[in-house]
């Protein structure tokens, strides 16, 4: 099975994991886009992760994404508002595993300051996120759908 491409995104807080991570993902394997921020000098977070956002969501399923900020959550919001983007905070393995085997999620999202800071507990969340299928079952299916067409009337 062909990896995907893991695109990452990050403002200043998320820096430091996301170069522990990157690290991490290459040595794995994988080819990591990394759309920046490239320092812990103070810049915007939708600045870096709607662009990654986007990538993501054009890539048609050949994507997925890992953004990071202080605490993961305002990077969620901005990458949700990508139409395509199924962005999730997971913050332990349950949320990891059940955002990709329930919602497809395609993108996560890490806190630099958070429960996520410690570079191992990140990378067992990662581990899990990245090696968890979407189920098909069509209960989730449907209700992905109906989120779907939801973002397109509403766009």
């Amino acid at each position: 099975m062909l990896r995907p491409t893991i695109v990452l995104g990050t403002d200043h807080a998320g820096y430091r994991l996301k170069e522990r991570v990157k690290e991490f993902l290459v040595r794995a394997g994988y080819r990591v886009r990394d759309l920046g921020t490239d320092s812990e000098k103070s810049v915007d977070y939708p600045d870096f992760i709607i662009p990654a956002a986007r990538t993501v969501a054009r890539s048609g399923g050949r994507a997925r994404g890992i953004v990071f900020g202080g605490s993961g959550l305002g990077e969620c919001v901005a990458a949700n508002k990508v139409r395509g983007i199924r962005a999730v905070a997971a913050y332990d393995a349950y949320t990891a595993k059940m955002s990709r085997l329930h919602n497809d999620a395609n993108v996560l999202c890490l806190g630099g300051r958070t429960v996520t800071k410690d570079p191992k507990r990140a990378l067992i969340i990662i581990r899990l996120w990245l090696g968890t299928p979407f189920s098909r079952e069509s209960r989730h299916i449907r209700r992905l759908k109906k989120i779907s067409s939801y973002e397109q009337k509403n766009s």
